[in-house]
């Protein structure tokens, strides 16, 4: 049976390129970045050409851009470590409610540690309300993060106009990029952005490598001791052939980015489409033009998401229910939650990405495993129904106990 992959949001496969120029740094260039022989040196090379290729294509300085182990690491890194640095300025950061929890669990726990954390509200679309950020800021406050894209709706946030507030505020402003790298083309400082935070697996690196671009002149501290890499901010031995994968996967997925993300939004256009036609009572979550182009999210009435899920991999069919990060959580998505969707429908929510080798028949295949999936749930709650009424009515006659 063929397997059909649409949760390229939680992860992509590594591309055929990415691996080629991954693959002698694991056997013949394998020298540690901070020796000095000629082995190292060429190790220490191949970052800082990786350190390159992902500040072009931010348009950043090289010299702005740290390699850490994920996305998680970079959240961290830039909301502790800016945190830390600059509470002789103030004590106050603010966020939004549908961040990943890499960035709201980072938020608690500095609130343990004294911080206050201001967490917006989002509209049923999942933007942030700008007036309350801009009524949120206080002359404590030192930052603003939020996220750029949601990892479950799809939503991409007014992030020019976020960055354009910070810097007439004098705050810092970081985003969580994870879900934007690759979908959207991002210029750090036509959107005022001070602090950006990425991971490899989103754009076809391998998992384990991601990076941080913190704009030259702010501070922040280290979280983890140890060496001096990563210019005396990020400890440990560098990750030379993950870091190449990373700087070769953000080079070629910009290169093509026209074609990558026309094929991407005319997949999630088609199955949008299709899904609403054959099943009218689905519900899309997340804004229908401002969004990533290979996302969609659908809720559905009176199914359980993972009932949904297995009948879609007995298919073959891989998709998810939200974010990859808070699977087996029986809670309802926080994110479905800020937007006001009601119970019910939050429990029966699938989120479909799509990915580079994804094709038109793929998504026909799906609309059509689910409507059968859909259908078959329907008549099944009907004929329970009938029964329970037949039950109920019987009970009230007398004839069973």
């Amino acid at each position: 049976m063929k397997t059909l992959y649409f949760d390229h949001a939680a992860t992509t496969p590594v591309s055929e390129q990415v691996l080629a120029e991954m693959l002698p740094y694991f056997e013949h260039q394998y020298g540690n970045a901070s020796a000095m022989y000629a082995l190292g040196r060429q190790s220490k090379r191949a970052i800082e050409q990786a350190r390159k290729r992902v500040a072009n294509a931010i348009n950043a300085k090289q010299s702005e851009i740290y390699f850490t182990s994920c996305g998680s690491e970079s959240d961290n890194l830039a909301i502790k470590g800016i945190a830390y640095a600059n509470r002789n300025r103030g004590n106050h950061i603010i966020t939004s409610k549908i961040e990943h929890h890499a960035v709201l669990n980072t938020c608690k726990t500095l609130e343990k540690q004294g911080l206050e954390v201001t967490y917006l509200n989002v509209d049923e679309n999942g933007f942030i309300d700008i007036n309350q950020l801009i009524n949120s800021i206080r002359s404590t406050t030192i930052l603003i993060s939020i996220m750029f894209a949601n990892n479950e709706i799809g939503t991409i946030e007014p992030i020019q106009k976020i960055g354009k507030i910070a810097r007439a505020n004098n705050i810092i402003f970081h985003t969580d990029a994870v879900q934007a790298i690759g979908n959207v083309r991002i210029d750090v400082n036509k959107l005022n952005i001070d602090s950006l935070s990425m991971s490899g697996h989103k754009f076809y690196a391998p998992k384990g490598i991601g990076a941080l671009y913190v704009r030259e002149g702010v501070k922040f501290e280290k979280i983890q001791d140890g060496g001096h890499q990563e210019k005396d901010k990020r400890a440990g031995t560098e990750n030379v052939a993950e870091i190449v994968g990373l700087g070769k996967a953000i080079e070629d997925v910009y290169a093509n980015y026209e074609r990558y993300n026309e094929h991407l939004q005319n997949l999630r256009d088609f199955y949008i489409a299709q899904i609403e036609q054959k099943i009218p009572t689905a519900k899309l979550n997340g804004d229908r033009r401002s969004r990533l182009p290979g996302n969609a999210n659908f809720s559905f009435s009176n199914i359980n998401a993972q009932k949904l899920l297995l009948e879609l991999d007995e298919k073959g069919i891989c998709a998810s229910a939200g974010s990859a990060c808070s699977t087996g959580n029986p809670e309802p998505s926080h994110v479905l939650v800020a937007i006001g969707l009601d119970r019910n429908l939050s429990e029966g929510t699938l989120r479909t990405t799509f990915g580079k080798d994804n094709t038109k028949q793929d998504v026909e295949f799906l609309v059509d495993s689910l409507v059968n999936i859909i259908q078959k749930n329907t008549i099944y709650i009907g004929v329970k129904r009938r029964i329970d009424k037949c039950v109920l009515l019987c009970r009230l006659s007398g004839c069973i106990r």
